[in-house]
């Protein structure tokens, strides 16, 4: 079956390598990519770049079988609505949404497929999966973690290391996090250390840090290529394609 795409945010970062990444794919057709100012004739990878002022027009006319959304919290809520009410899947690796998007979201997700996942890169989902054991192994441990992305990223901390804190908090006795430090602030015992970079054009990188009994243990996953988190967004939109209504993760799509 070949899997009917709808791109949103086609000529942000994100966007531009998942129209790449399903490009590549026999088993993918780009249906409509859109962008809110697309300018003019603009083309991304030779897909005619729509205004993402049409995308409800383009839904019904061209019937994807799943969206693909990177682009911002009100906007994804939004295009979520839009396929809740046209029955056409959605997969989001949107990042920074409040209550009320992150519930419109679940609400679209009693209509349709719908998977959202802070990170589509395997390497993060292994991660997420080993961090629980190593907070369980070594309790008393200080926790720390550091995340490192580009200077134009919104959200801190990232999607991706809120939901790392998650798994920690699940399996660890951790009462609070410290975003950072500053003037007289001795750590508590209780507490996990988080600290947001931003520079330049750093594509992601992760990196929890477990020390005591005179040790360390470091995880880390860097990401060396955008082209990684498109190639999982669309190997979840190929996966959800076939999906009842209901919320997935990407470890739902990686784990089957």
């Amino acid at each position: 079956m070949t899997v009917r795409l709808g791109i949103t945010g086609a000529t942000g970062r994100m966007g531009r390598e998942v129209i790449a990444a399903a490009t590549e794919r026999e088993d993918c057709e780009i249906v409509f990519a859109v962008n809110r100012e697309p300018g003019g004739d603009a083309t991304v990878g030779g897909i005619t770049i729509e205004p993402a002022a049409e995308f409800d027009s383009l839904v019904a006319e061209r019937e994807p079988t799943v969206v693909i959304d990177f682009t911002g919290p009100e906007s994804a809520a939004g295009y979520a609505a839009t396929c809740a009410e046209a029955g056409v899947a959605f997969v989001t690796g949107t990042t920074g949404f409040d209550d009320e998007e992150y519930e419109a979201l679940e609400a679209a997700s009693e209509d349709i497929a719908v998977l959202h996942a802070p990170n589509f890169a395997r390497g993060v989902q292994a991660l997420v999966n080993v961090v629980g054991q190593a907070v369980r192994n070594l309790p008393g441990y200080d926790v720390e973690l550091v995340e490192t992305h580009h200077n134009e990223k919104r959200d801190a901390p990232s999607g991706t290391a809120n939901r790392l804190l998650e798994e920690i908090e699940a399996n660890g006795d951790f009462t609070e996090r410290t975003h950072g430090r500053e003037g007289d602030a001795p750590r508590s015992e209780r507490e996990i250390g988080v600290h947001a970079l931003r520079a330049g054009d750093i594509t992601g990188e992760h990196e929890i840090v477990l020390a005591g009994n005179h040790e360390e243990v470091r995880l880390t996953h860097r990401a060396e290529d955008r082209g990684v988190f498109a190639a999982g967004a669309v190997d979840a939109a190929v996966w959800i394609a076939g999906q009842k209504a209901g919320w997935y993760d990407f470890s739902d799509v990686i784990t089957e």
